[in-house]
């Protein structure tokens, strides 16, 4: 337990400024001391016992037991934000510090009207975290089972007027033989036959020059075979173009070879060319129906009709097996929605006879709580039931909830006894009170004190006071003071020893003036 005192104006604003800053708060010049110059908040955390690997992993942070959060405001205005030395968004950063540190002021109490946080308290006290937990996993288990169900049951009431249309769709595709890549070669086979004649026109006149007798390519070539083989003889020179035009001699028969096979093969098939063309127009038509430009394209849209039309020929297997999944999962949630309802009617009066008993000291000495579970027709994300949380402040008046009947004083010490509580059953993060003894005598301050220290002995608590009552309590004792340097002002933050502890907690008993009542007061308070 830390506890931080000082006169009212001495800064203690400035701490809770920086903190909200590091943790994700919207950055606003007006709050730094030199606009000119950038900003650097740090703040670093011990987070072994919160068990926040899965969290670090949801975020895609690296995750490290010692965990530093760094914000860096610049003179123009822009922030930007880390953790571990790897730039976050600020919405990041909210989510982690949610989980690492609690900044409790009367503001925060807003949190206790809310069922979920209610529920966290009650269930907390009746240990009934795994069964939550497996609550929960049935229960995503069931809606998604529920939601594909519903879809199933759909694709049914349609199937009957649908299947007929589709299975006409999938046959008319099915009735083409589709092949990727097959396009080109098809509407090159519809060219060829579409031009047999003036193929065959072209081959022959190809043929007759290379293979004509007398002015032939092949003889042309052979007569300067000829001429380049005796030319060689007389010089070793012009052995190459000699083999060179070989080649090319030997190249050419074998393109004349070629094209008389290809000429062989060329016919007309008016027929096979119908059949062809009817095949292309075919595709032709499929593409503008379907609304695609590729065969790919096509086999795809086949494809997801076979698909619809074999799950349309299961579907009512389908929607039975679902259905019989559907009622074992609800009665397992029926089960583990009792098992919740009676753990925590079990712990409601534990929950109720602990905040009486700590808020008595407080000063509400007819304070009376009630916990109120309300069945729902459904299942909620925890169980089938509501939870109010009812307050009586005075004896003779009826329980009514808490957010309608408690006053801002009394939320205050009803939340300081619920955190008191839950500390004891659940890893809480660092908390931080502002202020919240404001207002309080000292017997009950002296009593916020001792639950305050009682807290620290579960979590990190820091306690920001104008009660010497309660900052006596702590184990570490932080001034908040101002000092003039030259023309500026500057708030200084200094960790007290023994003997300034007992000066400040004299100070904050007697004013400026320091009594030896006072010391002694405040040695007593420290003992």
């Amino acid at each position: 337990m830390t506890c931080i005192t000082g006169e009212t104006g001495a800064g203690k604003s400035i701490l809770m400024g920086g903190l909200s800053l590091v943790l994700g708060k919207r950055a606003d010049l007006s709050v730094l001391k030199d606009d000119k110059k950038k900003c650097v908040i740090e703040a670093s955390f011990m987070i072994e016992q919160y068990k926040l690997q899965n969290l670090f992993e949801d975020l895609n942070l690296d995750y490290e037991p010692e965990t530093l959060l760094r914000r860096e405001i610049v003179p123009s205005g822009k922030s930007r934000a880390f953790v571990n030395d790897t730039p976050v968004t600020l919405d990041t950063l909210n989510r982690l510090s949610e989980v690492l540190i609690d900044v409790h002021s009367q503001l925060e109490n807003q949190s206790l009207f809310k069922n979920e946080y209610q529920f966290l308290v009650l269930d907390a006290l009746a240990n009934n975290q795994a069964i939550i937990d497996e609550y929960k996993d049935k229960l995503a288990d069931y809606f998604q089972k529920q939601k594909e169900h519903d879809r199933l049951k759909r694709l049914g009431e349609d199937a009957n007027r649908i299947q007929d249309y589709n299975q006409f769709l999938y046959d008319e595709l099915a009735g083409v033989e589709l092949l990727p890549g097959m396009l080109a070669p098809l509407e090159d086979q519809i060219d060829q036959l579409s031009n047999v004649e003036a193929l065959q026109q072209y081959l022959s006149q190809s043929i007759q020059m290379i293979e004509e007798e007398e002015f032939g390519l092949t003889t042309q070539c052979s007569v300067l075979i000829r001429l380049l083989s005796e030319a060689s003889k007389k010089s070793n020179s012009f052995d190459v173009f000699r083999d060179r035009v070989n080649a090319v001699s030997i190249e050419l028969k074998d393109i004349l070879q070629d094209l008389n096979t290809k000429y062989e093969m060329l016919e007309s098939n008016p027929a096979l060319l119908e059949k062809l063309s009817g095949r292309w127009d075919k595709i032709q038509s499929l593409f503008q129906k379907h609304q695609v430009d590729t065969i790919e394209d096509l086999i795809k849209v086949r494809q997801n009709l076979e698909k619809e039309l074999e799950e349309t020929q299961d579907l009512e297997g389908k929607i039975n097996e679902l259905s019989d999944q559907i009622v074992s999962l609800e009665k397992s949630l029926h089960r583990l929605s009792d098992q919740l309802h009676q753990n925590r009617l079990e712990a409601s009066p534990k929950l109720c006879m602990q905040m009486q008993h700590i808020i008595t000291k407080m000063g509400m000495k007819n304070a009376r709580f009630k916990v109120d579970l309300i069945p729902t027709e459904e299942f909620t994300k925890n169980g089938k039931e509501q939870i109010d949380f009812l307050f009586s402040a005075n004896l003779g008046t009826s329980f009514r909830p808490i957010k309608k009947v408690a006053s801002g004083g009394e939320m205050s010490r009803i939340m300081l006894s619920i955190k008191s509580i839950l500390s004891q059953f659940k890893q809480l993060p660092s908390i931080v009170f502002d202020e919240i003894d404001t207002g309080v005598s000292g017997t009950v301050s002296n009593e916020i004190g001792n639950i305050m220290n009682q807290m620290s002995k579960y979590m990190q608590v820091f306690t920001i006071t104008h009660l010497p009552q309660v900052a006596a309590k702590g184990e570490q004792h932080f001034k908040v003071y101002k000092e003039v340097r030259g023309d500026t002002t500057v708030t200084q933050l200094k960790a007290l020893n023994q003997e300034e502890r007992i000066n400040e907690l004299a100070q904050m008993l007697s004013g400026e003036e320091l009594t030896q009542t006072a010391l002694d007061h405040a040695r007593q308070l420290l003992n």
